[in-house]
């Protein structure tokens, strides 16, 4: 997943931010200078590094609030001197001047958030719960200055008679739509109301991104005796066994918590009774009645987003939230999702008939338990298969995957290539950066990747970027992806499961978003679109991991460099929809209780979150004791702080999409240079300059179908 993108221009990224739901802050405080900002606050100026890159070597904690502080401050400014011009409002007066503000905020804030989630420490949580409330009045004061919103709305008015491009109209389209669902149409008391309910809501989704990183860290399964790891390979035990040191817990083991439900290392474990202490510690993280319990924090925040959307107009906060992504409305997400519970819980159901049988004859007396799941399905799967990760791992080292995986398929579709900086400054020792050069040899953007789990470290994986491309601010692309592997044993190769690998190419796919973006104005540019669209290009990256001429490019061992074997190949195609039933079914459980949550009305928040989870999975006849949802409500975080809220579903409207186009380049050559560049040149480079829909269709020559979908998943009855 991609858990924490940034969407929109400085201004809207700014004010939208996903990582920074986080926004807030009493007015005053944004009319005052700081008086800890300095010129050599190393935000002050764009960096000097290439594509001006974070100078991380210069970046302390204590730079960080001073700097948003300043930039709201002159953005306020810049925001006043467009809104109070007596000159009749034009594109080139109003629009162009709102996509260049806050140039400061934005190239502060952007590493901050990018810190919190992928480096965090006490102090910056603290900045953040300090910046949150500041950042959401700033939001407001912004989209509900009445004078600025009459200037856009002239603006917008007049766009059918005006000598506006396509783009441009689209912009104005976009700012006005902004302003309107920010409150801009609101009475007065309702606009203050409205306030009230956004500086509230910044402080919970602070307050939920630091319990659940707490609780996540807390819940760590500590381990006294060897014994218990049976299963687990010996590098496995030593990276458990440096991650409890790293502790201060010498001769003990730690399995860190991974974010979602089921662990990696229930899949290995032979020990039941610790499978069942693991699977507990991961699904009562957040609900164990501790300062870390976030039961409270999402009611409230749920109750919160309801009374924003009646406000605003809206039946649900679901409805708001769906009216501009490609889905519409909360009843045709719903309707996908639902369309595939049966298929994938009775197909999850023969899997778990399987693995059942399996459990008796091994002279076992007890019925699967969803922490049994994992340990044999992994041995139904080797007896079906004769496929297990042991084998496996050994032929996809992480660099050798990277290198000549995950660089080589974007060379042979975009003819990109890749050249490490080691010159260039790091967050952490575990980072690495690369230039990105085009097909022609032009230097293009920067990419940066940081693999490894660590306990200050959202969970999960995502993109985002620290610049972004645009031609109007003469900017290139500076991106990142995060992932939370595991980190091998210094000196250890990192070898990873082919979920992993998978993970580097979905990711990627956003970074090749971002950067193959060719789009004038920064509100529309790189991944800028709708959340149900913007997964389609990450998830489309996926396919390529299989890809035969890709696979056998990377697939090699790591100790001798010979390619997988043939034979081990095919094992591992034909395996590709094993498990397929658990994996839809769980995933769907996750997206149906973001929609259960989101489509309450303020007066029907429940207040046992236990009782109404079990109750919406039983509603949509998707509940299975043995598969748990992907996420529980408590530590879902795309819904309470990752801007995924109201759409998770957003995964599979795209796989829809990721399908149907991948089929498009078997219908048509596959991997060419040539279809690489009409995906370009027709997806990866628009933005969000056009409708996602009709983007969609201009490249597939229709609208997409659910089909390839199905049988890639197996859940077809052929």
């Amino acid at each position: 997943m991609k858990n924490y993108l940034f969407y929109g221009s400085r201004l809207a990224l700014i004010l939208c931010s996903t990582a920074a739901i986080v926004y807030s802050q009493q007015l005053k405080t944004m009319n005052r200078q700081s008086s800890t900002f300095s010129e050599t606050n190393p935000f002050a100026k764009p960096s000097t590094l290439l594509y001006q890159a974070p100078p991380f070597n210069d970046i302390h904690n204590e730079d960080y609030l001073p700097a948003m502080e300043e930039g709201m401050r002159r953005q306020i400014q810049e925001i006043r001197v467009i809104a109070d011009n007596t000159e009749a409002p034009t594109f080139e007066n109003t629009i162009l001047p709102l996509e260049r503000s806050g140039d400061l905020l934005t190239r502060s804030s952007k590493v901050f958030f990018a810190m919190t989630q992928a480096n965090t420490n006490d102090e910056l949580e603290n900045i953040q719960s300090e910046a949150a409330p500041k950042l959401a009045a700033h939001s407001d004061e912004i989209y509900l200055n009445e004078k600025l919103f009459r200037r856009i709305k002239n603006i917008y008015d007049a766009r059918e008679t005006s000598s506006f491009t396509a783009v441009q109209k689209v912009l104005v389209e976009r700012y006005y739509t902004d302003f309107v669902r920010a409150g801009a149409l609101l009475s007065e008391a309702d606009k203050e109301k409205l306030k009230s309910l956004n500086l509230e809501e910044s402080k919970l989704t602070t307050s939920f991104q630091s319990k659940l990183l707490a609780g996540t860290k807390a819940a760590a399964l500590v381990i006294s005796n060897k014994k218990e790891l049976d299963g687990m390979s010996e590098a496995e035990i030593s990276a458990a066994a440096q991650a409890a040191k790293e502790r201060g817990l010498e001769g003990k083991w730690v399995l860190p918590l991974q974010n979602t439900t089921q662990q990696p290392a229930q899949a290995e474990l032979k020990n039941r009774a610790v499978r069942e202490r693991l699977f507990n510690a991961s699904t009562l993280r957040s609900e164990r009645s501790d300062s870390n319990d976030t039961r409270d924090i999402i009611t409230k925040i749920t109750k919160i987003r309801a009374e924003r959307a009646q406000l605003l107009g809206f039946q649900t906060f679901a409805d708001y939230v769906l009216e501009n992504r490609m889905a519409k409305t909360p009843s045709a997400a719903i309707k996908l999702l639902t369309d595939l519970v049966p298929a994938a819980t009775a197909k999850a159901r023969k899997e778990a008939k399987k693995m059942q049988t399996l459990i008796n004859k091994q002279k076992n007396k007890f019925l699967l338990e969803p922490w049994d799941w994992q340990y044999y399905s992994e041995q139904v799967r080797k007896a079906e298969y004769d496929l297990d990760e042991v084998q496996i791992k050994p032929y996809f080292e992480l660099n050798t995957v990277l290198q000549q995986g995950v660089f080589y398929a974007a060379h042979e579709l975009y003819g990109l290539t890749f050249k490490e900086r080691k010159d260039i400054p790091v967050y952490h020792p575990d980072v690495r950066v690369f230039e990105v050069f085009d097909e022609d040899g032009t230097s293009m953007a920067l990419w940066y990747c940081d693999y490894f789990k660590r306990d200050n470290k959202g969970g999960g994986a995502w993109e985002d970027t620290f610049v972004d491309g645009s031609g109007l601010l003469k900017t290139k692309t500076v991106v990142f992806n995060v992932c939370n592997f595991s980190k091998p044993e210094t000196g250890s190769p990192a070898l990873l499961t082919f979920d992993n690998v998978t993970t580097m190419f979905h990711e990627f796919g956003h970074a090749l978003h971002a950067m193959l973006t060719n789009v004038e104005y920064p509100r529309l540019a790189g991944t800028n679109t709708a959340t149900d669209f913007v997964e389609f290009p990450s998830q489309f990256n996926e396919n390529w991991a299989l890809y035969p001429s890709v696979l056998a490019n990377y697939a090699k061992h790591y100790k001798t460099g010979k390619p997988m074997p043939k034979a081990l190949v095919e094992k591992i195609k034909k395996a590709n929809t094993f498990n397929q039933g658990f994996a839809t079914t769980e995933y769907v459980e996750a997206a149906l209780l973001d929609m259960a949550w989101n489509t309450l009305s303020a007066g029907s928040v429940p207040g046992n979150v236990d009782e109404f989870e079990t109750a919406s999975l039983k509603k949509y006849n998707v509940y299975m004791k043995e598969v748990p949802p992907r996420y529980r409500s408590t530590y879902f975080a795309h819904v309470w702080g990752g801007g995924y809220a109201a759409g998770y579903y957003s995964y599979m409207w795209s796989e829809v999409l990721d399908h149907d186009a991948y089929q498009w380049f078997v219908e048509n050559g596959g991997m060419t240079r040539a279809n690489g560049k009409r995906f370009r040149e027709m997806i990866l480079s628009r933005g969000g300059t056009e409708d996602a829909g009709a983007l969609y269709r201009a490249f597939r020559g229709r609208d997409p179908i659910v089909q390839p979908l199905l049988e890639a998943r197996g859940l077809t009855t052929k």
